[in-house]
């Protein structure tokens, strides 16, 4: 009988598991598979496992290609298979090409004249994931906020980011969900980040991938009115909940979608941009909307500059800008008094309300 031994933390099993274990088996007559302990699963990978290690066992013991099942329990890092694996003795240890102790589990395979059998890479029957992307998902929220960008936009980005500046913006409601999404897309309201957060992803890194900023997964994530300091990943210099602009803000829908990365690269005044920020900031920190306007305005002269067509105003409008990248999308609209901004909404049908978000 030739018997083949796998390891791992198996701590949500889930189709890329029985494949593998599939293949394993098919090396040999008599398959064992090491399940990772609670204990070594709370000191090596800092976390609570997802099931008591009995249940664990029961199922992985209820797979057919499953001839015996064993419980981790040494605490070498890689090795806590290493008391079963000396007493069993088996033909051919099988791992992932991508196992990260390969070094400490080929030494102890060539001291007990073991095979190491690297199973290659195949094409998986669904779509690859991953017990920490299965508890991200489970985690992830019902709904979340999308954002308006009121200043400092574009030095979330990590090759325009300037020490010292900030960028300020505010989640806004009616909120999003996988199912409903009341917003028109490729807008400027960070949908992208909000659907990575709804997805269980982590939107910071995934916006960066992209070659923009991380403030939309970044203020949806923590929400309220923010303050961040420009640098190359979010830091949070303060934030309020936003009672200030209640029943203050609206969309204008431009009509026509903006793709932010592509423009990227146009040129802008940043220096004027880093003035946006700090007197936006300023305002913020003083509860003063005529300063957070003044902050509001002085982007919104970088936005024409940069050859953006001029927006509509309504009697009552305090200040107002493209969000996200602009040359389309929505625009923000802060106006002085509720009654402005319902004499304004009953005047467009492109008008929409929003409200500040703050958990």
């Amino acid at each position: 009988m030739k018997t083949i031994f796998v390891s791992g933390c198996y701590d949500l099993l889930h189709a890329g598991h029985v494949q593998f274990f599939e293949e394993a088996r098919a090396l040999g007559d008599h398959l064992v598979v090491c399940f990772a302990s609670q204990d070594v699963l709370w000191r090596h990978k800092k976390r609570k496992s997802s099931l008591p290690d009995q249940h664990k066992a029961a199922l992985l013991t209820s797979l057919r290609m499953v001839d015996e099942v064993v419980c981790g329990e040494d605490l070498t890092p890689g090795l806590d298979f290493e008391t079963h694996f000396r007493r069993i003795r088996p033909d051919v240890l099988a791992v992932t090409a991508d196992d990260q102790y390969g070094d400490v589990k080929r030494a102890l395979c060539a001291e007990l004249r073991v095979t190491y059998h690297v199973l290659p890479k195949t094409p998986p029957r669904f779509d690859p994931v991953s017990s920490s992307s299965i508890v991200r998902w489970v985690q992830a929220p019902q709904e979340a906020p999308l954002r308006v960008d009121f200043a400092g936009g574009w030095l979330d980005v990590p090759a325009f980011a300037r020490p010292g500046a900030y960028v300020v913006n505010c989640a806004i409601s009616p909120l999003v969900s996988l199912r409903d999404w009341p917003y028109e897309r490729n807008a400027g309201l960070g949908g992208s980040g909000a659907w990575a957060l709804l997805n269980g992803k982590e939107g910071v890194d995934a916006e960066l991938q992209l070659g923009v900023g991380w403030q939309d997964p970044a203020v949806i994530s923590e929400s309220g009115l923010c303050v961040w300091r420009s640098g190359p990943r979010p830091v949070l210099d303060f934030k309020r909940n936003g009672d200030i602009l209640q029943g203050l803000l609206a969309l204008y829908w431009t009509g026509t979608p903006h793709d932010t990365p592509a423009l990227r690269d146009l040129s802008r005044d940043y220096d004027r941009i880093a003035e946006s920020g700090a007197l936006a900031r300023e305002g913020v920190l003083r509860g003063d909307l005529d300063q957070l306007a003044a902050g509001i305005d002085r982007y919104y002269q970088v936005q024409c500059d940069e050859g953006m067509v001029p927006l509509p105003t309504w009697d009552g409008t305090r200040a107002c800008k493209y969000c996200g990248g602009g040359h389309g999308g929505y625009a923000v609209y802060l106006f002085t008094s509720a009654a402005d901004r319902d004499r304004a909404l009953s005047a467009s049908t492109e008008l929409r309300p929003i409200e500040p978000y703050c958990r």
